[in-house]
């Protein structure tokens, strides 16, 4: 007579990679797809395990799963300091402001005329979440969105040309401070250190961050750990709008 096969680990396992996937979907759906697959991949092994009744495997298989916890916050440590940045930001006690088509305008004719001279430059617009914490150094500037005001920032013998640009409330509050920089493997080797940065920001908040180019003049907008390379006027009016109308 067979004895009963204890199905109580291939159970446990498929319980934490429920929750696994749920917690996931809260940093971003691709990374969640990714993480169903491996837990999928483990309960399968656990289950042929448990039917082979094969002890040794057992053990391997419910040490892995056991510590796959450990081992996915270390993995995906950004992902999950964004996910409890944004499940930590304050709730916003009235309805998100009119962007100023003012401030939109002059950031646009900003970015057209230095992509035109090719330029470099790196402007945040801070949405809802804090940045500060993830900012360095800058010079503290408090004054009303310019074009010229822009383009004298960034112009090549400016003392604080190489840092970003800190739109919060359609003014610049902060000139020169250095971003953190991405370390994702898959990132074009064309990008240079303002890309690197635009992203490394974007993996960490919900910042719109805007490049130009010095190379190629080419304008990116990067947002939510994605980049947007050579992006049209109107898609970046749009962009910028949206990004300065649910300002923190």
């Amino acid at each position: 007579m067979s004895c009963p096969i204890d199905l109580t680990g291939i159970s446990d396992s498929i319980i934490l990679a429920a929750l696994i996937y749920l917690f996931a979907l809260l940093i971003r759906r691709d990374v969640a797809l990714r993480l169903l697959g491996v837990m999928g991949i483990l309960v399968a092994f656990s289950l042929i395990a448990r039917l082979s009744r094969f002890a040794p495997l057992i053990r391997v298989i419910d040490v892995i799963v056991l510590s796959m916890p450990v081992v996915l916050a270390i993995i995906f440590q950004n992902d999950l300091r964004r996910a409890l940045l944004m499940l930590g930001k304050r709730q916003q006690q009235a309805a998100d402001q009119p962007a100023d088509d003012g401030t939109v305008d002059e950031v646009l004719r900003a970015l057209a005329d230095m992509a035109s001279r090719q330029i470099g430059a790196l402007i945040v617009v801070v949405r809802q979440q804090p940045i500060e914490h993830l900012i360095q150094v800058g010079t503290d500037i408090d004054a009303k969105v310019t074009s010229e005001l822009l383009n004298s920032i960034f112009l090549p013998y400016s003392p604080i040309h190489d840092g970003a640009v800190i739109l919060h409330q359609s003014k610049i509050t902060r000139a020169g401070c250095l971003l953190p920089l991405s370390h994702n493997p898959d990132i074009s080797k064309s990008f240079g250190t303002r890309h690197r940065a635009a992203l490394g920001l974007s993996d960490l908040s919900d910042a719109l961050v805007l490049v130009v180019s010095e190379e190629t003049g080419k304008i990116s907008a990067v947002h939510d750990s994605k980049i947007t390379y050579d992006i049209d006027m109107t898609d970046l009016k749009k962009r910028l709008k949206k990004a300065m109308a649910h300002h923190g």
